[in-house]
């Protein structure tokens, strides 16, 4: 835990400039505890059934219908349930950002700076599987680890992508409902959690992020539609990154006005006289102090873009593939139609599921090499794309045969399959280290749950479940 002794003094300078008689208690809130979130993930579960299995105690945050304060030495993320994709660990002040975007399900909304994953996960339980998430990353590495988590959270109908923002801004000119920017900055709001922040900082630090955060904000703003939202958040204390560049984006974007939302009392308005030139609305921009609240440093900002949301989406939506004409198209629907009958067979006879299971997904069944991908509704043509995700992975062809994906397990609830077996905690444990198991299961593939919840498939064979858990991701819990 960081303390006020390792504090930048610049830092320390600015700060108490700027808080006056708040200054002390700011500044004591380094010799404070951190606060410790996970939240709930309604794609699997509802509240009540989540709070009476969790074996932790948990204590609401009061400004995220989803979120939850754990004690640190609880370590709920070496626990079955985590793998499972129950819950997700997120520090209680970021859970902030998603309330105030507001997504709706059937919505289309953009996460342009999206790892490791935290607010598209809260988006997806906001959407309940309807509408269209793209997830957005430019780092590859980081983008992995988003694509991991989209995953583990059993998510349907998100892609996931690894663009610089101008080229998602050229791919969804006027696309999105709502767009979330959690914009890369100086970490200011996170010293207290993250060593690296701190011998990070500098004041040329802040400017250049001020700087990019700009030009994000600007490519963001080409993909909204009329009548969007665009919200706006950062982890860091610094005016320049916050009023500063909200008023910069809001002085040369004249269709875009800064919104008032409904807020927790504990945050705080946004402070104008922070900023040489500051823009009308600033004190409806949000921030969140550590000696105010239960939570690190976070600012969020709810823009709209002027104008009526109603009309449609544009043309490069709609057309997802390419345009093809005569025979030739006949013949790309005939192969699309064949997939998809084996697909549907193959999720009916192999795997148990209902079948009307895959029609009532939505989307279109696409092959990417040897994976078959459900594409969500809506989504462009990915054709010179760099996509890590098109969507929900359902199986892998091999010679002549299909092996279910590990994201269709996660993404499956217990009652929709009628091959499942019920894993005790020990059990469970054993199969997440790649284990076999002893079994008197119907021969074939097993959907394997713990509490419920879907950890991923095995193939029984005699008194024996062969662990189809993916080797990559096996572990010691």
């Amino acid at each position: 835990m960081e303390d006020r002794r390792s504090l930048p003094e610049a830092f320390c300078t600015r700060m108490k400039g700027l808080l006056g008689g708040e200054w002390e208690a700011f500044l004591a809130s380094y010799d404070e505890k951190r606060y410790y979130g996970l939240r709930r993930n309604p794609l699997k579960s509802s509240a009540e059934s989540f709070t009476a299995q969790m074996p932790y105690a948990l204590e609401k945050v009061s400004w995220a219908e989803e979120g939850y304060y754990y004690q640190e030495e609880e370590q709920p993320g070496k626990h079955v349930l985590h793998e499972a994709g129950a819950y997700y660990i997120q520090e209680p002040s970021a859970m902030a950002v998603v309330g105030i975007l507001d997504p709706q399900p059937g919505e289309r909304i953009l996460d342009l700076c999206a790892a490791p994953g935290g607010k598209s996960t809260q988006i997806a339980g906001r959407l309940q599987g309807e509408g269209l998430l793209v997830a957005n990353e430019v780092i590859s590495d980081r983008a992995r680890i988003l694509s991991q988590n989209i995953e583990r959270m059993g998510i349907r109908n998100c892609v996931v992508l690894s663009e610089e923002p101008g080229r998602v801004a050229e791919l969804f000119p006027g696309v999105f409902d709502r767009v979330v920017v959690d914009a890369p900055c100086s970490g200011e709001g996170m010293f207290r959690k993250d060593e690296t922040a701190v011998e990070q900082w500098s004041e040329d630090h802040v400017r250049m992020c001020a700087d990019r955060q700009l030009m994000i904000l600007r490519e963001a703003a080409r993909c909204l539609k009329p009548g969007g939202v665009l919200v706006y958040s950062t982890c860091t204390f610094a005016p320049e990154e916050n009023e500063g560049t909200i008023s910069r984006f809001i002085r040369e974007q004249e269709d875009f006005l800064i919104e008032e939302i409904p807020h927790d009392a504990n945050f705080a308005p946004g402070r104008a006289e922070w900023t040489d030139e500051p823009a009308t609305g600033l004190t409806y921009t949000m921030r969140l102090w550590p000696h105010r609240l239960r939570g690190e440093g976070h600012y969020i900002a709810r823009l709209r873009r002027k104008g009526s949301m109603d009309g449609e989406m544009s043309g490069r939506v709609q057309n997802r593939g390419r345009t093809f004409a005569g025979k030739e198209r006949r013949r790309a629907e005939a192969v699309k139609r064949e997939l998809t009958e084996a697909l549907q067979a193959f999720l009916v006879k192999e795997l148990g599921i209902k079948e009307d299971w895959l029609a009532r997904q939505g989307g279109s069944v696409e092959r990417f090499g040897e994976q078959l991908y459900l594409v969500p509704e809506g989504m462009i043509s990915m054709q010179g794309i760099k996509v890590l995700r098109p969507g929900l992975h359902l199986a892998t062809e091999k010679k002549n045969r299909l092996e279910p994906a590990h994201s269709l397990a996660l993404a499956l609830t217990a009652a929709e399959p009628d091959r499942v077996w019920e894993l005790s905690y020990e059990e469970a444990v054993r199969y997440l280290r790649g284990e076999s198991l002893s079994c008197n299961a119907q021969k074939g593939w097993t959907l394997l749950t713990y509490s419920g919840y879907p950890l991923g498939f095995g193939k029984a064979a005699g008194t024996q479940m062969k662990n189809h858990y993916p080797k990559g991701l096996r572990k010691y819990i």
